[in-house]
């Protein structure tokens, strides 16, 4: 009984040692958070500082890098500028008042190649597109075309949506483009002017707007997210994401046209008397 009193006496003098270095620890990281913790809350940006780096001929080139990035650097030329069609002419933006031909070229190229698609998902057609007049970046030349060409006219990744619209907001997105009066490219639909500028009739698919009908209109989406102004599609009842961008609707349409060759037509006029 003796020997164990001595134990526990003995085993309780050795721990109290080390609760004392356990006590002393646990306050020195309770003292280290409230240090830190106070020093955050003083801690702000007092100022950025940057520095221009000129970038011109007089950067030694990489002989190492540009030996890694030249076969990547052939494929992807020799991919954009494989030959896909051919244009008669020259086509640029500027051709036109109401309308152009590569503006009509690339509205009926969205109904050709999206509608298509659209249809296979919901069993409905395309009524009218409507694409935005800045949104083409180049001319098509005369003469060969190519992947690169599709680049160079629609650079921006913009994709193809299909709107919603009841017969009221399409006669608002009329109303836009007769105040506009810009060659913002559209197909399916026919506006007429006449000669005081002022709308004389609008015809989607040959037939008159009707407001207590719903159209399936096609645009891209910074159009849709009401870029250029375009309101009227905020106000929609449904909206249909094809996840197909307007570059590749070129590539598509060019691989599939021989040769090019768009025109002014009559689907955006002014009459002159």
């Amino acid at each position: 009984m003796l020997y164990t009193n001595v134990v526990k006496s003995d085993f309780k003098f050795l721990l109290t040692p080390y609760n004392n270095l356990m006590n002393f620890k646990f306050l020195i990281v309770i003292l280290c958070i409230a240090f830190l913790s106070s020093c955050k809350q003083d801690m702000y940006l007092h100022k950025v500082e940057g520095k221009q780096i000129n970038i011109s001929d007089s950067i030694k080139q990489s002989t190492e890098i540009e030996a890694f990035i030249k076969p990547y650097r052939e494929h992807v030329n020799n991919n954009l500028d494989s030959i896909l069609a051919y244009a008669v002419d020259t086509y640029s933006k500027t051709d036109g008042e109401y309308n152009t031909a590569i503006g009509n070229m690339m509205a009926d190229a969205v109904y050709q190649e999206s509608n298509p698609i659209f249809k296979s998902r919901t069993g409905k057609d395309i009524d009218m597109v409507l694409l935005n007049h800045g949104g083409i970046r180049a001319i098509i030349s005369k003469g060969n075309i190519s992947k690169r060409t599709a680049y160079e006219v629609m650079p921006f990744d913009n994709s193809v949506v299909v709107v919603e619209l009841k017969g009221q907001q399409v006669k608002e997105l009329v109303n836009y483009l007769v105040k506009a009066k810009r060659a913002h490219p559209i197909s399916k639909l026919k506006i007429t002017l006449d000669k005081d500028t002022l709308l004389q009739s609008a015809f989607v698919n040959d037939k008159p707007i009707d407001v207590n009908k719903t159209y399936f209109v096609a645009t891209n989406d910074y159009l849709y997210n009401g870029g250029d102004r375009m309101n009227f599609f905020k106000t929609n009842d449904s909206l249909y994401v094809l996840d197909y961008k307007i570059r590749n609707v070129l590539i598509d349409y060019f691989s599939e046209t021989d040769t090019l060759r768009p025109v002014i037509d009559n689907r955006f006029i002014q009459l002159k008397n």
